[in-house]
């Protein structure tokens, strides 16, 4: 199964086309509002906005899951997010990355290890996934990265 093959909708609820990103490298990131990783958010923009033309985006993921960080709306979250961070990469609807309810894009994701060598259950907000061009998970990068 690939990334491509997932459903997922956008933050304001509409469909989003992951195959649309197919033939771009994609930063994968479960995101929240009120985490101490939160000022992630200005590094994520400035990748977006430095290789958006060289075929590279981030997706952020809001999540709920850790220390309830993301409580809010789909409207909230994307009000802080364009107005405290002037976020311009795409944002999914907010799901979950770990447990039972675990969407499957993360089903996917976390079967890859990081580079100390361990898969598995997300650790913390502003965990990333870098999406090779074919959709190829090549890179897991912990919360602090």
């Amino acid at each position: 199964m690939s990334i491509y093959d997932q459903h997922l909708s956008a933050l304001d609820g509409t469909p989003l086309d992951l195959e649309a990103l197919r033939g771009k490298a994609v930063l994968v990131v479960n995101v929240a509002s009120r985490c101490g990783l939160t000022p992630q958010y200005t590094g994520l923009e400035h990748l977006q906005e430095r290789f958006a033309d060289k075929g590279f985006t981030v997706l952020g993921v809001p999540c709920n899951q850790f220390g309830e960080q993301e409580p809010g709306t789909a409207e909230e979250i994307q009000t802080f997010c364009s107005t405290t961070y002037g976020i311009t990469f795409p944002m999914t609807e907010k799901i979950e990355v770990n447990g039972e309810a675990r969407h499957p894009l993360y089903r996917e994701l976390t079967a890859v290890a990081d580079a100390e060598g361990e898969a598995g259950d997300v650790q913390w907000n502003f965990e990333k996934f870098l999406v090779d061009p074919d959709g190829n998970v090549v890179r897991r990068f912990r919360p602090r990265t």
